[in-house]
């Protein structure tokens, strides 16, 4: 008759599938904290303290131009010969943004002629408005 050991001795096994699962998620935990560190856009320098007027945010103008050849400047009404005037002082600095937010069924002329005035006032950029579709 055999005899059974009370105890079967079983050789461990090294599981390497959840060993795997936390080296990444710790490599990827230390990346972003690694990341949240740094401040990547400039040197660390000692600052000079001052006083200076708040810089004025950069808000493009809005060049409107409705279906019935209507023009508006940020709400404001105006027309081709008063554009230039008008806008001249509502663009801050030389390369500012004008959006141009033109009615689908506005004449084409009237658009160009828009932009060209508002090119004379001293816009950089033209932004086409469009409606986004899925």
């Amino acid at each position: 008759m055999k005899l059974r050991r009370s105890r079967q001795t079983k050789k461990g096994r090294i599981e390497i599938i959840p060993m795997i699962d936390v080296m990444f998620f710790l490599l990827a935990t230390f990346m972003l904290a690694s990341l949240s560190m740094q401040n990547l856009h400039s040197l660390a320098v000692t600052l000079p303290q001052g006083h200076a007027a708040p810089m004025q945010p950069k808000t493009p103008v809005t060049l409107t131009i409705t279906s019935k050849s209507k023009i508006f400047l940020d709400k404001t009404p105006v027309t081709l010969q008063t554009l230039a005037a008008t806008l001249k002082p509502m663009l801050r600095n030389a390369d500012a943004s004008v959006i141009v937010a033109a009615d689908s069924a506005a004449p084409n002329g009237v658009t160009v002629q828009a932009m060209l005035q508002a090119r004379s006032a001293g816009a950089g950029h033209f932004l086409i408005a469009i409606k986004h579709v899925d």
